[in-house]
């Protein structure tokens, strides 16, 4: 049997938060056009519903992100470096964003915020994906 490590344990879990925060708002975003159709108040309340699970997510990718950093501290120099740097960006930038994004008033704001937290989010993991590789 293969021995369970740390490192297991602290990719496991920044991949299912990354799993729940960047695919869950890929579903979310393609379940919106059938939730409007149900009317009321559904897609806010699936947003909602959302947010209680995708923000506890964002904060184990933080805290496992910065977990990554410590135990991968020998990669810190050249093109390792810049790409981490450019994925703490996106990172910061995802999460902004969808804090705005919840905080919208407007359809279109929601929108525009929206869409910069879905990209900037696959953004962070294709960089993640360069920086696991």
């Amino acid at each position: 049997m293969i021995g369970l490590s740390w490192d297991a344990v602290r990719l496991s879990l920044h991949v299912v938060a990354a799993t729940i925060w960047v695919g869950g708002q890929l579903v979310l975003a393609a379940l919106v056009p059938v939730l409007r159709g149900a009317g009321g108040d559904t897609v806010r309340l699936a947003a909602r519903r959302f947010n209680t699970v995708a923000w506890p997510a964002f904060a184990v990718l933080v805290a496992t992100g910065v977990w990554n950093v410590v135990a991968e501290r020998h990669h810190l120099h050249g093109a390792y470096r810049t790409t981490l740097v450019v994925k703490l960006a996106v990172v910061v930038l995802s999460g902004g964003a969808a804090a705005l994004h919840v905080r919208a008033r407007t359809a279109a704001a929601r929108g525009i915020w929206g869409g910069l937290t879905g990209v900037a989010a696959l953004t962070a993991l294709v960089l993640g994906v360069l920086l696991a590789g």
